[in-house]
């Protein structure tokens, strides 16, 4: 909860204002590759920007870049987070 009120309730990506359904708590470093739960390693996510951040289907990502309207900056703050999680670039 202090992550997603020091971000204002906004979403690291988009920067849309999240309602409580659409917000997910995201591990920048994934716990599995060492991360933690610390404040440090959590970023404030829109649930759809988060599946699209593990997205391998070209399909899935071209709906959700469209539906978020996801510019180049946006692109390479996703692929930053992909990168994290040993996934390929968008």
């Amino acid at each position: 909860m202090s992550r997603y009120s020091m971000k204002m309730g906004k979403c690291k990506i988009t920067g849309v204002h999240l309602f409580a359904t659409y917000v997910h708590c995201y591990h920048y470093v994934p716990l599995h590759l060492g991360g933690s739960d610390k404040f440090s390693n959590l970023r404030i996510l829109h649930k759809e920007v988060h599946r699209l951040i593990h997205s391998t289907l070209k399909e899935t990502i071209d709906v959700l870049r469209s539906k978020f309207g996801i510019t180049e900056p946006m692109v390479k703050l996703i692929n930053q987070y992909r990168n994290k999680c040993g996934l390929e670039p968008i």
